[in-house]
């Protein structure tokens, strides 16, 4: 099953209503669920292009998507310290070994848009861990883990930010580096779906 594009908070959607497409996956029988992003990196080793496979992730949505009525999928307080699937990870790892695709690993911070961020923001997040930023995935991924599907998360790096030089950013040309990135991406997910 695959979704094109997704919902996003800062549309005005409700977080149920955001992660909603997972509730469905969940009872058709998803086992394994692949997210992907356009994010903006901080790490001063990522370049734009990049593929950041996602390790972890900091949540600052203001609303949090398993708040109120527990779902029977999962646990009232579901465990998340391995949001996503070490087993993937390492997996995709040697896909893109074989292949010869550079990718870098890192955590993904969550927030809620629609603004780029500030160069203050940047700095802030990358002071909390953070490699990457970006406006979604981290909604869905909580609810998949809540239903106990297993997680494999990928960002591409479409802009930086946080760095002494402050950097301008368009959604135009956010969707040119995702566009030139995407095939190898895809090439990354395609095998890991045959392999796992």
């Amino acid at each position: 099953m695959a979704m094109q594009g997704r919902f996003h908070f800062y549309e005005g959607y409700s977080m149920k209503e955001a992660t909603f497409p997972i509730r469905v996956m969940y009872e058709l029988g998803i086992k394994t669920l692949f997210v992907s992003n356009a994010s903006g990196g901080m790490n001063p080793e990522f370049k734009i292009g990049d593929l950041m496979i996602i390790t972890d992730h900091i949540n600052l949505f203001p609303e949090h998507p398993l708040r109120g009525k527990n779902f029977p999928t999962g646990p009232r307080f579901p465990d998340m310290h391995e949001a996503y699937d070490h087993k993937l990870i390492e997996m995709a790892d040697s896909i893109a070994e074989e292949k010869g695709i550079r990718v870098m690993h890192g955590v993904y911070v969550g927030v809620q848009g629609p603004t780029f961020e500030t160069p203050a923001e940047y700095r802030m997040y990358r002071l909390l861990g953070g490699d990457a930023v970006g406006m979604s995935t981290v909604p869905e991924v909580i609810v998949a883990c809540h239903s106990g599907i297993r997680v494999f998360g990928i960002s591409v790096i479409t802009d930086l930010g946080g760095f002494d030089v402050p950097v301008a950013v368009s959604h135009e040309e956010v969707q040119e580096a995702a566009n030139k990135a995407q095939p190898l991406m895809t090439e990354i997910v395609r095998e890991l779906v045959k392999r796992s």
